[in-house]
């Protein structure tokens, strides 16, 4: 069966806001941990949903719904807890009625068709006017991308499954997964954030990874790039280190500082590092100018593998579009002809962390130049 995907569109710029916040409403059952305790039923504020490109192959009728009637399709209010676990209830259109044999299909974009490529959660009635809830649980792996969320029943006459239909997003609680920490002894790490395609469509943002290190504050000064952030998975050794890699230049070696424990660090060199190792490391931009993107890595010991730097615990699944930072203008070194450079650290669609530098000059030196006969 062949199912379609969300079309690309051309970037948008969005302006950043300062803090992640939930993006979500009160969702119509109380969030649940990973332990089963319940939390506090508070209202929560409503948020849109960060935008997110779509994959290629789409066309813009599918994307808006096959018959551009979205009020008649199905909707799935989505509920997280802080184990990483989902809850899908799907509210059918009014007057269709619950069938006992539904389910809902996660098909990941851009993978063959096959068991690696699609997940099938079951559809139960909860109770005889609720609405149908799928369980999808946080011991269960989700290979990384992005899955897009279908409704599948039986045909009306029992001959065969009807043909698929895109989900719509409802009401997303995900307050759970504010601030999320990764819960000890796990061995591995996967995040699941359900959001609106620019087409109105449901689908989750899943990442899956272990050893994890989460970026957590930035700053940019004349000097160069702090950042201080967690590794979960693994322990911070004595010679643990920032390296800057040259994108698409594989040939060139890293610019590499040192990244030690920062305050002590939660996680004892050496040890599982489940509870988190706090790390702090300053990367100067000397030896970055003549490239422009980096990618940054943090390699916990000598003999340690690197780990992609990422923010994804929290409930923001594009962060390239909701946290910008300014572009900061570098004077250059007065033995450098007065060249300088601007700097500025961003997320990708994958929300790692990277950095731009681009080479600029001083406004003296550009006064110099016009100035030659």
């Amino acid at each position: 069966m062949t199912l379609p995907t969300e079309r690309s569109t051309p970037r948008v710029r969005f302006t950043a806001r300062a803090t992640p916040r939930a993006c979500a409403t009160a969702a119509p059952a109380p969030v649940r941990g990973g332990d089963g305790t319940p939390h506090a039923s508070l209202p929560a504020p409503a948020f849109p949903a960060a935008p997110v490109p779509p994959a290629t192959g789409t066309s813009a009728a599918e994307a808006s719904g096959a018959d551009g009637a979205t009020a008649e399709r199905p909707r799935a209010d989505c509920t997280a807890d802080s184990a990483g676990g989902l809850t899908f209830d799907v509210r059918l259109p009014y007057g269709d009625p619950a069938r006992q044999d539904a389910a809902l299909l996660l098909r990941r974009r851009g993978a063959a068709e096959g068991a690696s490529g699609t997940v099938r959660l079951p559809l139960a009635p909860v109770g005889p006017q609720g609405p149908l809830r799928a369980a999808l649980p946080s011991i269960m792996t989700l290979p990384e991308g992005r899955w897009d969320a279908y409704l599948v029943t039986d045909g009306p006459d029992g001959s065969g499954e009807s043909e698929p239909q895109r989900l719509l997003p409802g009401l997303h609680d995900l307050r759970s997964l504010v601030d999320r920490t990764p819960r000890s002894g796990r061995t591995w790490l996967g995040v699941r954030i359900p959001y609106a395609t620019r087409y109105g469509n449901l689908t989750v943002r899943a990442w899956l990874r272990w050893p994890h290190a989460e970026a957590g504050e930035l700053r940019v000064t004349d000097s160069g790039l702090t950042l201080r952030g967690r590794l979960y998975g693994a322990g911070l050794g004595p010679s643990a280190r920032l390296e800057a890699w040259a994108r698409g230049a594989a040939e060139q070696p890293p610019v590499v500082v040192a990244a030690p424990a920062d305050d002590g660090g939660r996680g004892t060199p050496g040890g599982d590092g489940s509870a988190g190792a706090a790390f702090a490391a300053e990367l100067p931009y000397a030896g970055l100018v003549g490239h422009e993107v980096w990618d940054l890595w943090l390699r916990p010991d000598e003999t340690a593998a690197p780990v992609r730097i990422a923010r994804i615990l929290d409930d923001v699944a594009d962060k390239k579009r909701i946290f910008t930072y300014p572009q900061l203008n570098v004077p250059g070194d007065s033995g450098q002809a007065g060249e300088g450079c601007s700097v500025r650290p961003y997320y990708t669609l994958d929300n790692d962390l990277s950095l731009r530098v681009r080479r600029t000059e001083s406004e003296g030196s550009r006064e110099g130049t016009a100035e030659r006969p």
